[in-house]
């Protein structure tokens, strides 16, 4: 063999040995890459957020009040639930929507006391109690269910709160025909078997309350959800 041959045989031996070097370092690569961008799709995946649009958009643009409404027998369990999820719900919808050209709404303190000055407000139609507090848009929540435990069960926590939000038209021709309707409902804890020796009940109903307002507030606005919420 001449020597010509001999170096032309060690330089392709060489170029293919590289090429197989090379080649070797690009598959693990991406075997890292891809491991790497699947930990960041699942860490974003955790810790992200997700934009939502409003469910119903119709409230800016509008005045608008909400009121909300409970039996007795959950009044009874829960004293000032009903104040309290009106002016939050009340106060976050506001809150998102301010400063959306021809939207207004009622103060929560005001809009309670019309509420309280007027007792019979519930056996109301949604068109008189809209005209009643002189708005155009109506939103009524009806709680359903609030309770903290399971039925028989004093001492496990198992808290659910389920209610329906309309939308009234005070404006349209059929004033009294919901125009959106929607069912909500929350639980809290998210694991079963937690006794009350291990959580103030004063935390669990703040938070299933929490829970039950987000849900609500958050059909009438654009806003963002934790991609791993729980509710």
């Amino acid at each position: 063999m001449s020597t010509h041959a001999r170096h032309l045989g060690r330089w392709t031996r060489r170029a293919i040995l590289a090429g197989l070097a090379v080649g070797t370092g690009i598959g693990l690569g991406g075997c890292i890459v891809g491991s790497v961008i699947g930990g960041m799709a699942e860490s974003y995946q955790r810790t992200g957020t997700t934009k939502f649009q409003a469910d119903y958009p119709d409230l800016a643009g509008h005045s608008y009040a909400v009121v909300v409404h409970a039996d007795r027998a959950i009044q009874g369990n829960e004293p000032g639930l009903v104040g309290r999820l009106t002016s939050r719900i009340n106060d976050r919808i506001a809150r998102n929507l301010m400063g959306t050209p021809g939207t207004a709404f009622i103060p929560s303190d005001r809009l309670l006391s019309v509420l309280y000055n007027n007792p019979q407000w519930p056996a109301l139609p949604p068109s008189e109690l809209g005209k009643l507090l002189g708005v155009e848009r109506l939103v009524w929540i009806d709680v359903a269910e609030y309770r903290l435990n399971e039925p028989g069960n004093q001492y496990i926590w198992e808290g659910v709160a389920a209610g329906r939000v309309s939308v009234y038209d005070v404006t349209a021709p059929l004033a009294d025909d919901p125009v959106f309707d929607r069912t909500v409902q929350v639980t809290f804890p998210d694991s079963s078997g937690l006794m009350r020796t291990e959580i103030a009940e004063a935390a669990v109903t703040s938070e299933l309350s929490k829970r039950f307002i987000n849900r609500a507030g958050w059909l009438f606005y654009e806003h963002e959800e934790p991609n791993s919420i729980a509710y």
